[in-house]
């Protein structure tokens, strides 16, 4: 079940970099004791998707996580936003991020700066709240 899950999870991801359109990529790092690696999309302004990856973990607990946010304040230098999303392997269950984003060089407006506190619903555990600091790239045009 759980590769057939995996599976699905890649799939998926492959779609959505197949479609044309896109307004914009990016990447992103979330540093925390249970760091990530994630590819964004942004659809438009206000909807984005990001695919994360846990760090920090041997192959066999490699944690894919999938979730689509909203940004509540959308500003020229900072964006407020929440998100629902799941993540499936070491942590199976639901997440809830919520964060800010905010570009604090003006120059350079395709790196961004966030910080995220994303309370996760393990289906096998308890709640567990996860804070973290990290950066964004975006490529292409600013929203």
């Amino acid at each position: 079940m759980k590769r057939q899950i995996r599976i699905l999870v890649l799939i998926g991801f492959f779609s959505i970099l197949s479609v044309k359109g896109f307004s914009q990529l990016s990447i992103s790092y979330y540093s925390s004791s249970l760091s990530k690696i994630g590819l964004g999309y942004n659809f438009n302004d206000r909807f984005w998707s990001e695919l994360r990856l846990y760090s920090n973990t041997t192959v066999n607990d490699i944690t894919p996580e999938l979730i689509v946010c909203y940004n509540i304040v959308k500003k020229e230098n900072h964006n407020v936003y929440i998100g629902l999303g799941g993540n499936v392997n070491y942590f199976t269950g639901f997440v809830l991020p919520v964060g800010v984003q905010f570009t604090p060089i003006e120059k350079f407006d395709r790196f961004s700066l966030h910080i995220e506190l994303q309370p996760t619903l393990d289906i096998e555990s308890d709640l567990i709240i996860q804070s973290s600091w990290g950066f964004r790239y975006k490529f292409g045009k600013k929203d």
